[in-house]
């Protein structure tokens, strides 16, 4: 979004250097939904982070529009991938429960036992906003 609203390509870069780093990161699970930390010492048996999967996808389709089109197709790509895996049974809250929030298993602050395996507003937020631009960038 920086790089929208500013046109200056040092934060072109540094995004497409963070996107890179968060795709091809070898402890990022096949569903592209991150562990809470990718350093977690218990990996593949700990939490999982929908809002930082949803945080990742919005900010990946986002990305999208400004790289050159194979690196477009590939963020879209795991941004395709991210949004099938929360809307699955596994990370989409059944309608009605758990407060009414969209998405479980989110992780606020896990060193300190906080908000851990929860729905977070922040996670639905970043959900529905790659929902939509998703939408806009294929109905356009």
């Amino acid at each position: 979004m920086m790089y929208r609203f500013t046109k200056d390509t040092l934060y072109l870069v540094q995004a497409k250097h963070i996107a890179d780093f968060i795709i091809h990161h070898p402890r990022l699970p096949e569903d592209k939904i991150p562990y809470w930390d990718f350093d977690a010492p218990n990996i593949p048996n700990c939490r999982r982070d929908a809002s930082a999967g949803s945080i990742i996808c919005s900010a990946l389709i986002e990305l999208s529009q400004y790289v050159e089109s194979k690196t477009s197709k590939e963020y879209l790509s795991v941004a395709e991938k991210q949004i099938r895996t929360l809307n699955s049974k596994k990370y989409r809250n059944t309608l009605g429960r758990n407060g009414n929030f969209i998405l479980k298993h989110s992780v606020g602050h896990m060193p300190n036992n906080s908000e851990v395996d929860v729905p977070l507003i922040y996670a639905d937020y970043y959900f529905v906003e790659a929902l939509m631009k998703y939408k806009k960038l294929n109905n356009d």
